[in-house]
């Protein structure tokens, strides 16, 4: 394959209407953060994940701010997050002056163990933060059994959850509050964004005063508390409620992927695939897959060769625990995330791509693994 014709590991789905509502925002001058679109956006979002209030802000990382601040995690508390996960989850624990605590991971889904999250429960342990990795739900009822026997909160950071769901319930439903991001390479987008999720009306309350500076939303320019500019656009907000009317279809041809992906790799020696478990249904964010011993290279040795045949990849994300800036954290028996992110790779997951892609892409591992990867 020609290297113009690389074929990206994430690209976005902008198949709607979403231009012509832009197009409106831009016409009638509404594009800074008031506008029809804010609402309209967060109350279809409601509506699909289950929750009664839906609050947009900028980012991903701004809304598990916003979720941890309005539960008022604050300095001296302790907050449960794996160690397998995006530095946002860690770091939005990190701004509120709590001190994020890493749990090791499932072997399997890769997510937060909820075996291994009582040993490092303290009397300071003040929430407990799930990552539904890569798409995948965690084993939620087990993680609010510990909670609730622990009187904690269960933050769902969804970021990379939107379209899934655990026995039935959409994830972002299920915890006391939930948050979701809409980067470039989500399942929707809207280029940057975020939204905080919950049923509770006061907690909604306050996370809306808090994205919007702390001013009283009774008195104009009056701020009773110390609150941040995290406001989504009324032109963001219009592209994602076009995304949401095209969701459906997004969701489901990412788990079309994952069944080619999965029947044309599932013979190969040293690939561990995805797994889905009985309780789950995947959205499949991202396609991702171990690279065992049994393979013949390694992990990083493999993402050469695929960049080489034009295919671009991205490894797992580091563990929190190794990063300098976390490295002085509590961080005891991580072993297996440390395992599962030396090995892991996510293979180009998106809208667009095509069977042919898929198959292009599989038969590179398969060339990998028979030539050993050479380098020129």
């Amino acid at each position: 394959m020609d290297k113009k014709q690389t074929i990206p590991v994430a690209q976005p789905a902008l198949i709607g209407r979403e231009k012509d509502l832009v197009l409106d925002c831009l016409e009638t001058n509404w594009i800074s953060s008031n506008g029809r679109y804010i609402k309209l956006f967060e109350d279809r979002f409601a509506e699909y994940i289950g929750f009664d209030h839906a609050v947009s802000c900028s980012n991903g990382t701004t809304a598990l701010h916003l979720a941890l601040l309005a539960l008022d995690i604050s300095v001296g508390d302790e907050v449960i997050v794996p160690t397998l996960t995006f530095v946002a989850t860690a770091n939005a624990v990190a701004y509120t002056g709590a001190a994020p605590v890493f749990v090791d991971s499932e072997p399997d889904t890769w997510n937060l163990d909820p075996g291994k999250i009582e040993n490092s429960i303290t009397p300071k342990t003040k929430a407990i933060v799930v990552v539904h990795l890569y798409g995948h739900p965690c084993d939620m009822d087990d993680i609010l059994k510990i909670a609730r026997k622990h009187k904690l909160h269960v933050v769902e950071d969804a970021a990379e959850a939107i379209g899934s769901a655990y026995k039935g319930r959409m994830c972002g439903s299920i915890g006391d509050i939930s948050t979701f991001s809409f980067y470039g390479n989500k399942t929707i987008t809207t280029g940057e964004g975020g939204m905080v999720l919950v049923n509770n009306d006061r907690l909604a309350g306050r996370v809306r005063i808090l994205k919007g500076q702390g001013m009283n939303p009774d008195r104009r320019y009056w701020f009773d508390t110390l609150g941040y500019n995290y406001r989504m656009t009324n032109v963001q907000a219009a592209i994602g409620y076009g995304q949401m009317e095209k969701i459906d279809l997004l969701v489901e041809k990412r788990r079309l992927v994952a069944s080619w992906y999965n029947s044309l790799l599932e013979s190969v020696p040293g690939v561990t695939l995805p797994v889905e478990k009985s309780y789950a249904r995947s959205s499949y964010w991202m396609y991702s897959i171990l690279i065992e011993e049994e393979f013949g290279m390694t992990r990083d040795r493999l993402m050469r060769f695929l960049y080489r045949k034009g295919i671009e990849t991205r490894p797992f994300f580091y563990p929190m625990h190794t990063m300098p800036v976390y490295r002085d954290c509590d961080a005891k028996h991580l072993s297996t995330a440390v395992a599962v992110a030396e090995k892991g790779i996510n293979l180009p997951t998106y809208y667009d791509l095509r069977r042919g892609q898929v198959e292009y892409i599989t038969d590179c591992i398969k060339k990998a693994r028979d030539e050993k990867g050479f380098d020129p």
